[in-house]
């Protein structure tokens, strides 16, 4: 028993370290000489490094960064399975405060859909579909509002709802508090939603 407690803390260390790793500066300062933390919102995600390096930067770290909860839980489960939910956690956990930068990292969105990825593959097995319904949802509100703030906060609280609807109330409530932990992250672009000045995308440019 004692030693199982022992193996599930380390698995759940490994998945803070590996939710540290910040792809968005590794990225940015190796192959263009900057650190997001000081362009655009300085924030080290995919959606400022969209805006500063790239479309098509911003999209290689979401990935990179939903592949670190999904891989994590993925390896857990080969060799340790069955607190996959937790270590996931853990990564999201390390995405925002890194210990590779300071404890100053994203807000976890990439992260997520990497932990909801997870849980629809190796927890909830079948229920592939309460990671798609906040996916499609996700999309949804960011054509009807242009705002990946508004729409990353809504879909997760989606998929955490049908989650606890339709297949498992703990994981449900799991994948909740992950959601009120993204929104905290996003306080302040809930202020300025509420002001009338967050940045919108598909907006032509003067």
């Amino acid at each position: 028993m004692k030693n199982q407690v022992f193996i599930s803390i380390i698995w759940i260390i490994i998945g803070y370290l590996f939710g540290s790793i910040p792809w968005g500066l590794v990225i940015g300062k190796v192959f263009y000489n900057k650190d997001l933390r000081q362009y655009g919102s300085g924030n080290p995600g995919g959606t400022n490094a969209a805006r500063v390096l790239g479309l098509h930067v911003g999209i290689i770290v979401i990935l990179l960064d939903a592949l670190k909860a999904l891989l994590v839980m993925l390896l857990c489960n080969k060799f340790n399975p069955g607190i996959e939910q937790y270590v996931g956690l853990a990564v999201c956990f390390g995405h925002c405060f890194p210990i590779f930068s300071n404890f100053k990292g994203g807000k976890a969105v990439a992260s997520s859909y990497g932990y909801l990825l997870g849980i629809a593959l190796l927890v909830t097995h079948e229920y592939i579909y309460t990671f798609l319904i906040a996916l499609i949802s996700f999309f949804v509100i960011l054509l009807l509002f242009r705002m990946v703030s508004l729409a990353s906060m809504i879909s997760l609280l989606i998929g955490a709802i049908s989650i606890f609807i339709k297949v498992d109330k703990n994981i449900g409530i799991l994948v909740f508090l992950l959601s009120l932990f993204v929104i905290y992250r996003h306080s302040a672009n809930i202020k300025r939603i509420l002001d009338g000045s967050e940045p919108k995308i598909f907006t032509k440019k003067n």
